[in-house]
Order: structure tokens, then C-alpha cells, then sequence
């Protein structure tokens, strides 16, 4: 499969607790990849982070990424999307990473937070998709 949209079959993976790599584009042109929780809103995969990371001064210099997301259960079952960034917001970001930590961590609130933290929102819209089975 190689298209620009994640194929259906694919899907359940942001139900389950899958974790993305993903890759961002360092100031002198290197990758950096981090692990992530991930979400999709049937259009963007969104990735939540704090203000201020590395993959945030990456992300805001440079909307090109990639990310790769392997099924728990059978990590030879993956998907992976080349992408950019169409949109950072820090609206509502809160709420969203206390929803990935009850899906990841079964907890209501993110209990990560550092004083002064400020969350933020980037949505990745997909422009290259392969998966394996």
C-alpha cells in the first residue's frame, strides 16, 4: 500500500496503546526521532508535546516529519506516514494529553506535567503512506 491516506485497516492502531517514532528535521538537516503518543481526527495524525522541546523548535522551523507506528500486538504490522505539519495550537492541548494518558497510561490527568508547561497541538497531514501486514 502506498498512498496519502491511512488505509482503514490500519485505523484500530490509535485505539490500542501504539506508540509513533517520530522524526523531525534538526537545524543542520539531521533527523531526531523521539517516541510518541498519537491520536487522528480523521484527516491529521496529532501528536501532543510541551512548548519549547527539541521536536517542537524542529517542528516550527521545519513542518516536514515522517512517523512510523507499530502494532503492539504484532510489531510486523505497521503504517508509516511522510507528512507536515498543518497546524500547531496550543488550544485545547491540555485536555487532549490528559485523553492520551488515559489511553496510555489509564490515568485521568497527564501526571508529567512540569510547573509552567505549556502544551501544544501539531497536526501532521499525511502525503506519503505505507503500511505492511
Amino acid at each position: 500500500m502506498s498512498t496519502d491516506k491511512i488505509d482503514e485497516k490500519y485505523l484500530d492502531l490509535f485505539s490500542k496503546r501504539a506508540f509513533g517514532s517520530l522524526a523531525t528535521v534538526m537545524r543542520d538537516g539531521s533527523p531526531q526521532v523521539t517516541p510518541v503518543w498519537c491520536d487522528f481526527d480523521g484527516k491529521c495524525v496529532i501528536v501532543n508535546s510541551a512548548r519549547g522541546r527539541q521536536k517542537d523548535r524542529n517542528m516550527r522551523r521545519d513542518p516536514r516529519v515522517a512517523l512510523s507506528i507499530m502494532d503492539p500486538d504484532n510489531p510486523y504490522r505497521y503504517f508509516q506516514i511522510r507528512g507536515r505539519i498543518v497546524e500547531i495550537t496550543e488550544e485545547k492541548a491540555s485536555e487532549h494529553i490528559d485523553k492520551m494518558a488515559k489511553k496510555y497510561l489509564g490515568v485521568d490527568k497527564y501526571p508529567y506535567a512540569s510547573p509552567g508547561e505549556v502544551r501544544v497541538l501539531y497536526k501532521i497531514l499525511p502525503e506519503h503512506v505505507s503500511a505492511m501486514e
